[in-house]
């Protein structure tokens, strides 16, 4: 089987796919009433709150418990880089508060070297552990002098055909292969696909430095492929997870949902359910 079709899953959910829990590193289905069993992924599943865009940090949280998830990666709209000490010990509160782990944040563009002191100071005093980023190459070393000072991971994202700085990860690892190993990338499946490269087989290549993921789907393989819900697009998304628990995987698949800015949290919950289904098939 290489891939899940959507009369699969289907039957996959109505034999009890609501019985899958997600915790913080760990996932786990119930084979049967009272036996819960472990599943051999190591991974979480988190949000990449870009998804919810368009909302304000609470409803935004509120969104990501209703979704079951427990890790959350934030992006700037949330809590401002600029933000006070003050504002960034709020926003922790009332994440903390959601019963969310505000890990990361991202993804972060460095364009100077106090943009990156900048997000050092900013990833530091939220007590967040990574920065997915997308720093100039020139900035590499003021990144690594930074990782090296407060111990805080930085995964380079990759940005798909077109852009000018990371477009595949193969153009992320070879600036960073050299650098301290906290220095690795975010494999953004999604943008993986559209410059024609097979996810799979990309985080196997690269998984010494893999250290984050952003999940979606897209419409296409190329340059014009667009965010589609899950299970709806041409990614092998099984293939995918079944190569992600093959490697050991310990990190975070953060779903990223492009489509429906306004309207986001349907969509959002159909690729989280149909992941959570290809975990259960598998």
């Amino acid at each position: 089987m290489t891939r899940i079709g959507r009369r699969v899953f289907m039957k996959t959910a109505a034999g009890g796919l609501a019985s899958v829990a997600v915790v913080p590193g760990k996932i786990f289905t119930r084979r049967r009433p009272g036996g819960e069993v472990k599943s051999p992924a190591k991974f979480s599943l988190g949000l990449a709150s870009y998804s919810f865009r368009a909302f304000d940090l609470k409803r935004t949280a509120a969104m990501t418990r209703r979704l079951g998830l427990k890790r959350i990666l934030l992006k700037d709209m949330h809590l401002p880089l600029d933000s006070t000490p003050a504002e960034i010990a709020g926003a922790r509160a009332l994440i903390e508060e959601s019963g969310l782990d505000l890990y990361g944040c991202g993804v972060v563009y460095m364009r100077t070297e106090s943009e990156v002191d900048r997000a050092f100071a900013y990833a530091a005093a939220a007590a967040m552990k990574m920065i997915v980023c997308a720093p100039e190459p020139g900035l590499l070393a003021a990144v690594e002098r930074n990782v090296k000072r407060t111990a805080i991971r930085a995964a380079i994202h990759n940005h798909g055909p077109g852009d000018r700085l990371y477009p595949t990860p193969a153009s992320a690892y070879e600036k960073v292969i050299s650098l301290d190993e906290r220095i690795g990338l975010c494999l953004d499946i999604g943008h993986a696909m559209r410059a024609g490269i097979n996810p799979a087989e990309a985080a196997a290549a690269f998984f010494d430095r893999l250290l984050d993921v952003h999940i979606k789907d897209v419409s296409r393989a190329d340059r014009d492929g667009q965010t589609v819900e899950i299970g709806r697009g041409v990614i092998d998304i099984t293939g995918f997870i079944r190569k992600m628990i093959e490697l050991g995987y310990a990190g975070t698949l953060h779903f990223e949902f492009e489509k429906d800015e306004k309207d986001p949290l349907p969509g959002v919950a159909e690729s989280v359910g149909y992941v959570r289904g290809v975990l259960a098939a598998l």
